[in-house]
């Protein structure tokens, strides 16, 4: 039998996406923590936020996860300019959450596009005997 193995061909190794993922996530829940009120909270939810973060990457969510830094980035400047350092923490989780949603719909988009390029296989013609109905 087989053995099995991920989509890079490797067995039981622990990849980049993984550690993206358990980063990026590990992050978002420990800034969740935070905000629920600090010490065990911040513990509980960044480890719930590394374990998510770490089973996304297994499946291969690197666009994802970039997705999602660069919507905090680009919230977290512009509510930072916009609005003062106050609001900072605020625009960075909103863009986040945009980013994210955006990463996915434009995965879904550049994999329609892919298979719209790819040649489609000709009709056949029906055989002698057969009737086109």
């Amino acid at each position: 039998m087989p053995s099995e193995t991920n989509r890079h061909g490797q067995r039981g190794r622990v990849t980049l996406d993984m550690l993206l993922g358990a980063a990026v996530f590990g992050t978002v829940g420990a800034a969740i923590g935070y905000y629920w009120g600090g010490g065990a909270s911040i513990a509980l939810a960044t480890a719930v936020g590394i374990t998510l973060g770490f089973l996304i990457g297994l499946l291969g969510g690197r666009r994802f996860f970039i997705s999602i830094v660069c919507g905090a980035l680009l919230g977290g400047g512009l509510a930072g300019l916009v609005a003062g350092m106050e609001s900072v923490p605020l625009g960075a989780a909103s863009g986040g959450a945009i980013g994210g949603f955006l990463g996915v719909q434009m995965g879904m988009l550049v994999e329609l596009w892919k298979q719209s390029r790819q040649p489609q296989p000709a009709e056949s013609s029906p055989s002698e005997g057969e009737h086109p109905q």
